[in-house]
């Protein structure tokens, strides 16, 4: 994605439900967006402001020119709320806001029957490379690279139960900015608010990867009801 460019919404919030036009029902979420990214896809997770950590998830289909709602989940967001991630910081559990790619699916369970989306399965070998310090910052080794400590990195089998099924959620993703975070999924939920990432139940987890389509090039937006954050590409 190209980074810092900043959008704008119709309702001028970042993420925000547009009201009810008269004698009409309330305009789909992503009609309210000025960019959904361009495909026929969008994942849309929000919470309520940016000190949240539970919102919703939503996924909609781009159908002759109307956005349909294909599917809602509760989601949980980073233990430390949400922020712009243009300025995001590694290491503050927030999650960040903005408009992102989904380039691949992984998980330590098979893919769901009916997955088309790429899809790793994560194995001992597995690791997502968080240092700084490594040619690999952000992205999914296997096996883990000589430049990339261990104790920098996220061993994925070590999360059994939250990289049950998963999708990589490109932030900071293409042209990776040291410290601003790595490692950012939308994935199953675990036993609490989470690090940074988006988590739902499993079932919806399984649901959103059967439902994805490369060739409609999904994407997910981040934000909140209230708009405290815009909505960015980065």
């Amino acid at each position: 994605m190209r980074p810092g460019v900043v959008l704008a919404l119709v309702s001028a919030s970042a993420l925000a439900l547009l009201g009810a036009a008269p004698g009409r029902g309330p305009v789909p979420l992503p009609a309210g967006m000025a960019d959904t990214g361009g495909g026929h896809q969008l994942i849309v997770a929000q919470a309520p402001d940016t000190g949240a950590t539970t919102g919703t998830v939503s996924w909609w289909d781009l159908r002759d020119g109307q956005w349909v709602r294909a599917g809602s989940a509760p989601a949980r967001f980073g233990a430390g709320g949400l922020v712009d991630g243009a300025t995001r910081r590694q290491g503050t559990n927030t999650t960040p806001t903005g408009l992102y790619g989904l380039p691949f699916g992984f998980g330590t369970k098979t893919a769901p029957a009916g997955t088309h989306v790429a899809y790793r399965p994560v194995r001992k070998s597995s690791w997502w490379c968080q240092d700084n310090d490594s040619r690999s910052y952000n992205r999914w080794v296997d096996p883990l690279p000589a430049d990339c400590r261990a104790a920098q990195s996220e061993h994925l089998i070590d999360y059994g139960t939250q990289y049950a099924y998963g999708l990589v959620i490109a932030f900071n993703y293409d042209r990776p900015v040291r410290g601003r975070g790595a490692g950012i999924f939308l994935h199953v939920n675990g036993h609490g608010a989470t690090a940074g990432c988006v988590s739902v139940p499993q079932d919806a987890m399984r649901r959103i990867l059967t439902w994805t389509d490369p060739a409609a090039k999904p994407h997910i937006a981040i934000g909140t009801e209230k708009g405290a954050t815009a909505v960015g590409r980065y």
